[in-house]
């Protein structure tokens, strides 16, 4: 996570939609904000033990606020509930500077991005980029309903015909498709997408089926069910001089906690990297969403929130 926490304070926010909040924020201070690029998020200190990632959802050129879309989840772990119960105009805060693990590529021919449900909110600032940039691309944005789309103005306004909606009680003929949205891969098309899990999966698997480079497909997940499950390991922290021995139902992170040592966690379900940490010996049981195939392959770090040992023991620099 990063060190640099910044003072804000909410100074507008819109219920668009369904269970969706619009916040803009401005710094304390009055001052400019940090800039950041498409596909960037921020750390939310959403109460003194919670802390979230929400991606950043307006053009970077603005420097003056960050705008975050905000679903409150119904299988909410306490973040989203607080936030759309106590945030409102006028409540301060700290964030963190914004981050990006979900770059977007602007030597592209062609992009296409693809949002589901609030999963539209990176695809915004990528979009305002690409426009500027005076790229090709086209947007898609998919719903259960027309009432559970926020953003749907604002989406008409600046990027007109290069939008289409796609909402699931709207008749077959709006209901997306990726095999028709994705064929043909044109050679150097870059695709980018973002929402539910199981959505993002079958759409990443038809963008690999129909033709599109590994590089050229590009995803972040909100969130995912992971299975945190499976055979006692023991994990032994280099730096701390601990050993423990984490159980079948447990966590590294609560194993570690039990014995003093207070691991960093966010997402805690293998999405946003806070708790990544180095392995020193011992191979891991990747169950995050976080790590490329390739730094799988290299088994030399490790997500603590979820993943565990193919190994007898992992001897972590922590």
């Amino acid at each position: 996570m990063s060190d640099q926490l910044i003072d804000v304070v909410i100074s507008k926010r819109e219920d668009q939609a369904d269970a969706v909040a619009v916040f803009e924020l401005t710094a304390k201070d009055g001052a400019d904000l940090p800039v950041f690029e498409a596909g960037a998020h921020i750390d939310v200190h959403v109460t003194p033990d919670i802390v979230r990632q929400y991606s950043l959802s307006n053009d970077p050129a603005s420097t003056d606020h960050y705008r975050l879309g905000i679903l409150q989840d119904p299988q909410s772990r306490g973040g989203s509930d607080a936030i759309h119960a106590n945030f409102k105009a006028g409540t301060e805060l700290q964030v963190s500077a914004p981050r990006n693990h979900f770059p977007l590529n602007l030597d592209a021919e062609r992009t296409v991005l693809i949002g589901g449900g609030i999963g539209i909110t990176p695809m915004l600032t990528m979009a305002y980029t690409l426009q500027a940039a005076g790229k090709e691309f086209e947007l898609h944005y998919c719903c259960r309903t027309r009432g559970s789309a926020g953003f749907l103005d604002e989406l008409a306004a600046q990027f007109g015909d290069r939008v289409h909606l796609h909402f699931d009680d709207a008749g077959d003929d709006q209901r997306f498709n990726p095999e028709q949205v994705l064929v043909p891969a044109v050679d150097g098309s870059h695709m980018y997408v973002c929402g539910p899990s199981g959505f993002m999966d079958w759409v990443i698997g038809t963008a690999e089926s129909v033709g599109y480079a590994k590089d050229n497909i590009h995803f972040e997940y909100f969130n995912v069910d992971v299975d945190t499950s499976g055979v006692s390991f023991e994990v032994v922290a280099e730096q701390s001089g601990v050993s423990v021995i984490v159980g079948e139902n447990q966590t590294i992170v609560d194993a570690l906690a039990e014995a003093g040592i207070k691991v960093d966690v966010s997402c805690e379900q293998g999405v946003c990297g806070t708790c990544l940490c180095d392995v020193l010996e011992g191979t891991p049981e990747h169950n995050d969403k976080f790590l490329t195939e390739e730094e799988r392959e290299d088994n030399d770090q490790i997500v603590l929130c979820c993943s565990r040992a193919k190994t007898d023991k992992l001897v972590l620099d922590i």
